[in-house]
């Protein structure tokens, strides 16, 4: 897939999920693609290697929860694997401060790797186990606290609380949908309560996701 298809693709499916990005994120995302697949060669870091699967499955799947995402200032992608959806998300939205945190050493390195080779300022990549010490971890609080199949949505919504800075919300990106009645009740047993919910599909292969919002209560 040659840069222009993938722009075209990428637009495509961005116009499918109701999102918009700047025209220098189509370009920049197919060098992310580059980089990832170079790594992969070598390190284990995702399954997902056909750059079609590539564009949908990770990139216009983190770009879909952009208005989740906007008018944070600060944002925090725990279990980011190969960094999604946080680094998608920051180059969408340029100002974003974005911290990446995963267990797995090679993970976080690609991430470093990544960011610097497409100049991202404002990208921190933290080796780290997340276990609910954000203090002890070193892992900073943020405005937004994002995973995407990090972990059950009852174990999420248990661990996630503490890493969110003062009025802020925790983003879970789920897949097949959950009823109203049972987010509401995943968030009540966490003294959280639920700001949005929306489920949709994926633009290509028509996969079910749902991203939920919630906050302290």
């Amino acid at each position: 897939m040659d840069n222009a298809r993938f722009v075209d693709q990428l637009a495509t499916g961005c116009r499918a999920l109701g999102v918009s990005v700047a025209e220098d994120v189509g370009p920049r995302l197919y060098r992310l693609m580059g980089e990832l697949l170079k790594w992969n060669a070598k390190v284990n870091l995702t399954a997902i290697t056909a750059p079609e699967e590539v564009l949908e499955k990770h990139f216009l799947d983190s770009l879909a929860v952009l208005p989740e995402v906007t008018g944070a200032a600060t944002l925090l992608d725990l279990g980011a694997g190969a960094g999604f959806p946080g680094l998608p998300l920051k180059l969408a939205l340029p100002s974003l401060g974005v911290t990446l945190v995963d267990a797995v050493g090679k993970k976080v390195a690609f991430i470093k790797a990544a960011a610097a080779s497409l100049g991202m300022q404002g990208v921190r990549g933290l080796h780290a186990r997340a276990e609910g010490k954000p203090e002890a971890e070193g892992i900073p609080l943020a405005e937004v606290l994002i995973a995407r199949a990090f972990m059950d949505l009852p174990d999420w919504l248990a661990l996630a609380p503490g890493y969110v800075a003062p009025g802020g919300r925790v983003v879970a990106m789920l897949g097949k949908a959950q009823s109203d009645a049972e987010l509401t009740a995943r968030a009540a047993e966490r003294q959280l309560r639920v700001v949005s919910a929306r489920a949709y599909r994926l633009p290509f292969s028509g996969a079910e996701r749902q991203v939920a919002v919630f906050a302290k209560e």
